[in-house]
């Protein structure tokens, strides 16, 4: 079993659309537990609500790859639609962090409310 922290983030309707996607993603994965949730202020495109962000813990045999499109596939049921500012609103935001216990997601380093929740998770990383 491989074990992975996915973060999530939204900005519209986000505790509705981070609660569905923790619905659909148990689906398919064991879901371990759930960082705590915190506000964040947009980075960049500052006309926007705050973000609501947090981070889960998982199980699973799918490995990264497979994970990774079942992610996407989450993201688009819904309804995220990918705009050319990587900055900007979305239902909802959903990517593996920590794989088997390495870092590989690069946000990990430059945003601390993403460190906090991994490390709520996984104090020992």
């Amino acid at each position: 079993m491989n074990c992975a922290v996915i973060s999530v983030g939204s900005n519209i309707e986000p505790y509705i659309n981070i609660e569905q996607a923790r619905s659909l993603l148990g689906e398919q994965v064991t879901f371990i537990r759930q960082s705590a949730l915190v506000q964040t202020k947009p980075l960049g495109f500052s006309e926007q609500p705050d973000f609501i962000n947090g981070a889960f813990l998982i199980k699973t045999s799918m490995n990264q790859d497979d994970l990774t499109v079942v992610l996407k596939g989450i993201e688009k049921k819904l309804g995220r639609v990918k705009t050319a500012d990587k900055n900007g609103p979305r239902t909802i935001d959903l990517d593996i962090v920590v794989w088997n216990g390495n870092i590989i997601d690069n946000d990990y380093y430059t945003r601390d409310f993403l460190r906090q929740s991994v490390r709520e998770l996984l104090p020992s990383l």
